[in-house]
């Protein structure tokens, strides 16, 4: 067979959009982040996403060099190995790295970030088939088993102070610690347009200017990457949602009301917004039909709200596994219409 081929798993519809193409795009999506990532980090910053990329095309380089034969008969076709995996390479390992850099705090050491992206890549994606055949998301893998295995727990501050400069910053290990009436009125911690550019915010190198994320999840509704309905339904349900295990404000007139004013601090504050954007709506591990979607982006919202109230810790990337593992058993139970189906009308 013509190694030139590319076969896909059914249905096929005739397009001009490839793989490559809507990887290409993700990657412009995340550029915003990674760049205010840069301002607010520095060099570290630098050096995790450079190391990130770097090993997540490395590893599915060896790993497609050796499941391809390339050391065989004295590497005489290694040649050949490389010229396919050229062919074939469709920047989803370049994606993978950025998405799983963007995750990580500026404290991860080198090592720490080499470590994660080969297991991201060489046994969530890889070892499962390559692109499409991943049962989880490479990059939220990849931070689970990073902060299992190094405890990445620590955050540093942006370089670039808070604009409130009567309020405190966030010091401690997550700024989730604040966003709780029981640990303290985050409005006293920190404004939420400091939460919304990330200046002088303790968080992820990508996660913290929610500014720049914002920039992504509009390039990509434009450019119909992802559906522009899914990040709304599922921070709007996570957002009602934190609202109400935040529990009540007694107000003077009487009675007691929910503190409306924690809406917009739970949703820029951690790694919410940008898992909605970038890992949540990923072809592969989320469901295909819409009414599955939905269940899909609603359990998430609920799951992430009730942990982290009890937690008081980032589950994002927790939750985004636990869900991908359930997304066969949706996409088997919601039945959506078959591909090309058209209602018959019924005659006079």
């Amino acid at each position: 067979m013509d190694n030139t081929v590319v076969i896909s798993t059914p249905p096929h519809v005739k397009s001009k959009r490839t793989t490559r193409g809507i990887m290409i795009d993700v990657c412009i999506a995340l550029a915003p982040a990674a760049i205010a990532g840069l301002v607010f980090f520095g060099w570290l910053a630098l050096m995790i996403e450079l190391v990130a990329v770097a090993a997540c095309v490395a590893t599915e380089f060896v790993y497609f060099f050796i499941a391809n034969k390339g050391f065989s008969n004295k590497c005489k076709d290694a040649g050949k190995v490389c010229l396919r995996w050229c062919k074939q390479f469709d920047f989803t390992s370049v994606v993978t790295g950025l998405i799983l850099a963007l995750i990580l705090p500026a404290t991860a050491k080198w090592y720490e970030v080499l470590i994660g992206s080969i297991f991201a890549i060489a046994v969530v994606k890889m070892l499962f088939g390559g692109t499409g055949k991943n049962l989880v998301n490479p990059a939220a893998a990849g931070r689970v088993f990073m902060f299992l295995s190094f405890a990445l727990t620590t955050y540093t501050a942006a370089q670039i102070p808070a604009l409130n400069f009567e309020s405190g910053i966030f010091t401690d290990a997550t700024n989730l610690h604040w966003l709780l009436p029981s640990e303290g009125n985050p409005a006293t911690k920190i404004t939420v347009l400091d939460l919304f550019l990330g200046t002088g915010v303790a968080g992820c190198i990508g996660e913290t200017c929610k500014a720049a994320i914002l920039l992504g999840y509009v390039y990509l509704a434009v450019r119909n990457v992802i559906k522009w309905w899914q990040p709304l339904l599922f921070i709007a349900v996570f957002g009602f949602a934190a609202v109400f295990m935040s529990g009540f404000t007694y107000i003077a007139s009487g009675g007691y009301i929910y503190n409306m004013e924690l809406f917009l601090p739970h949703i820029f504050s951690g790694g919410v917004l940008f898992g909605a954007v970038f890992m949540f709506p990923d072809y592969v591990t989320s469901p295909k039909g819409v009414y599955g979607q939905i269940i899909y982006y609603v359990v998430a919202a609920l799951l992430i709200a009730i942990l982290r109230y009890f937690t008081k810790l980032e589950v994002t990337s927790f939750v985004i596994m636990l869900l991908n593992l359930f997304v066969p058993l949706i996409d088997k139970y919601i039945i959506q219409k078959p591909f090309g189906y058209k209602k018959q009308k019924e005659g006079k």
